[in-house]
C-alpha cells in the first residue's frame, strides 16, 4: 500500500555541534517487498540495522528510505587541536632550518593541512541507535497511514463481495426455470414428430412414443447436468464468506486474499462456460469485472 511519513531530530555531534538528523519513508504498491536505501556515506554502515527493522514491520510494497545530515556550521572550518598545532609547528621550523627561504604557514595552510576544513561525523553507537529509534517513529508514521489506507480497501472490498452475493443470488433461480424450459421444449418436439403419423399399428407407435419420451427426458437430465452451476455457486458463496471473515479478522492477509481472488475468478468463468442464456452470461461478467477489481487492490494488502 502506498504511504508516507517523515521525522527527525537533533543530534550532539562532537566538534560538529547539534546536527539535524531527518528520516524519509515511502512505501508504493508492490505485491513483494522492496527495500532500497538513500543513506550519506555517515550513515553507511547502519543501512543493515534499517533494513532487519523494515523487514520486521512491513511485508509487502516498494520501500524507500532516505535519511540526511544537515547542520548550521556544516561549511565553516573547525579549530585543530593544540597537539595538531605543535605538530605544524615543528615540522615547520625543520623544514626553515634547512630551507631557508621556505615562508611560514597561512591560516588557510594550517587548517588544510590539519584536515579542520572537512567536518567529520561520528557515528558513534549512540548515533547509530539514534538513527535506528527515529527510523522506528517514521515507521510506525508509515504504518498508521497504511492502516488508514487498508481501513478504505477493505469497505470496498465488503461493497464488491455484497454486489456479487447479489449477482450469484440472481444466477440461482435461473437454472431450475432453463431445465424446465428445456425439457418441454424436448417434450413438444418429440410430441410433434410423433403426430405426424405413419402406418405403424397401435403398439408400435405406443412402442415409438415411450422411447421418443425415454429419449427427450435423457436429453433434457443431460442438459440439466451440463448447465447445473449449484456447485460453482457454493464455491463462490464458501469463497465470499472466507474472504468477509479474513477481512473482519484482520492482520497480515494479502497472500491469503490473493489465493480466493483467483478462485472466485475460476469459479465465474465456469458460470459464463455453462451458460446457455444472456442473462446468465451478463451475471458471469459483471462477477468478472468485479473480481478484477478486487484482484487490483488485493495485491497492495499486506
Amino acid at each position: 500500500m502506498t504511504g508516507y511519513a517523515s521525522t527527525a531530530m537533533a543530534l550532539a555531534n562532537g566538534s560538529l555541534g547539534e546536527i539535524q538528523l531527518s528520516v524519509e519513508i515511502r512505501s508504493v504498491n508492490s505485491r513483494f517487498l522492496d527495500v532500497s536505501f538513500r543513506l550519506p556515506d555517515e550513515l553507511r554502515q547502519n543501512e543493515p540495522a534499517l533494513r532487519a527493522l523494515i523487514t520486521t514491520n512491513i511485508k509487502r510494497g516498494k520501500v524507500e528510505i532516505r535519511a540526511a545530515l544537515e547542520n548550521a556550521f556544516q561549511n565553516l572550518p573547525t579549530k585543530p587541536s593544540a597537539a595538531i598545532l605543535e605538530q605544524l609547528q615543528a615540522v615547520e621550523k625543520d623544514i626553515q632550518a634547512t630551507l631557508k627561504e621556505a615562508r611560514s604557514l597561512s591560516v588557510a595552510d594550517v587548517l588544510r593541512l590539519s584536515g579542520s576544513t572537512a567536518n567529520t561525523f561520528k557515528n558513534n553507537a549512540e548515533t547509530s541507535q539514534s538513527v535506528l529509534n527515529l527510523t522506528q517513529t517514521a515507521v510506525q508514521d508509515l504504518l498508521a497511514s497504511r492502516e488508514r489506507e487498508g481501513a478504505r480497501l477493505t469497505l470496498m472490498l465488503q461493497s464488491h463481495l455484497g454486489q456479487l452475493r447479489t449477482l450469484a443470488a440472481q444466477a440461482g433461480p435461473l437454472i431450475p426455470l432453463l431445465v424446465t424450459q428445456q425439457r418441454n421444449k424436448f417434450m413438444d418436439r418429440w410430441k410433434e414428430a410423433l403426430s405426424l403419423g405413419g402406418t405403424e399399428t397401435t403398439e408400435v407407435r405406443a412402442e415409438a412414443h415411450q422411447m421418443a419420451m425415454d429419449r427427450a427426458l435423457n436429453e433434457a437430465t443431460a442438459f440439466a447436468i451440463r448447465i447445473d452451476v449449484a456447485e460453482e455457486l457454493t464455491r463462490l458463496a464458501s469463497h465470499l464468506d472466507e474472504i468477509e471473515r479474513i477481512l473482519q479478522k484482520g492482520g497480515e492477509m494479502g497472500k491469503k486474499l490473493d489465493f480466493l481472488i483467483q478462485e472466485l475468478h475460476r469459479e465465474a468463468n465456469t458460470l459464463g462456460s455453462k451458460s446457455s442464456v444472456l442473462e446468465l452470461t451478463r451475471i458471469s461478467v459483471e462477477m468478472k469485472v468485479l473480481i478484477e477489481q478486487m484482484r487490483e487492490q488485493v495485491q497492495n494488502i499486506e
